[in-house]
């Protein structure tokens, strides 16, 4: 059997290493998050128990719950997506804001694969086939869309809650949602990261004449 590691959350090298509790914290939802793809990988995703996962990963039920409210958010949590937005902020004030979006971007997805192209593809795959993942990933999206409006906010000078920085900002949520889904549906052909850049330019520019 292959057993699928889930990418290590690492800190940047200007933040402070984690201190041994929360070093502990970050190995058992890295466990939680193996076991899962593994016995997803085995059996199933509908096949697979909170029990299971338990068991495999050696800690209690509600442990798993502790970390992750469902089934789902194992799949679907992203410790990426703060720092992200943090880096969102961070540039230039000059820099367009779609440029510094599809900056940001582009680390996501060298993230998201660069150390488990294997993980990053099965989550994929459990959004473009099975509709409780796909369900939650939309509530979860909706979520970053809230802060995502934040940011692009404070960069345009707009109100963050106003009418057209929500349709802009879910506009973009819902693009960037089919992303992984196309990616699995065509059998990982093209690359993820120009893929991300398709959509992005389709949102800058519509479809091209």
């Amino acid at each position: 059997m292959t057993t699928m590691t889930a990418a290590r959350s690492t800190a940047p090298a200007d933040r402070p290493r984690p201190g041994l509790r929360e070093r502990k914290k970050i190995r058992t939802r890295e466990a939680i998050r193996s076991a899962t793809y593994d016995l997803i990988e085995e059996q199933g995703y509908d096949a697979t128990t909170i029990e299971q996962i338990a068991d495999r990963a050696e800690v209690s039920p509600s442990t798993v719950f502790r970390y992750f409210p469902t089934k789902e958010d194992i799949v679907l949590t992203d410790e990426c997506a703060p720092p992200l937005l943090e880096e969102f902020r961070a540039r230039p004030a000059d820099e367009p804001w779609p440029e510094s979006l599809r900056q940001i971007m582009h680390k996501a997805v060298g993230l998201g694969v660069g150390e488990a192209l294997e993980v990053t593809r099965l989550r994929c795959r459990l959004m473009a086939d099975v509709p409780a993942v796909r369900s939650r990933m939309m509530e979860s999206m909706s979520e970053a869309g809230q802060s995502l409006a934040e940011a692009i906010g404070e960069r345009t000078g707009r109100d963050p809650q106003g009418l057209e920085v929500r349709v802009l900002t879910m506009s973009l949520i819902g693009g960037l949602m089919e992303v992984p889904q196309y990616w699995a549906r065509t059998d990982f052909r093209e690359d993820l990261a120009d893929l991300v850049d398709r959509a992005l330019t389709v949102y800058e520019h519509g479809l091209s004449s």
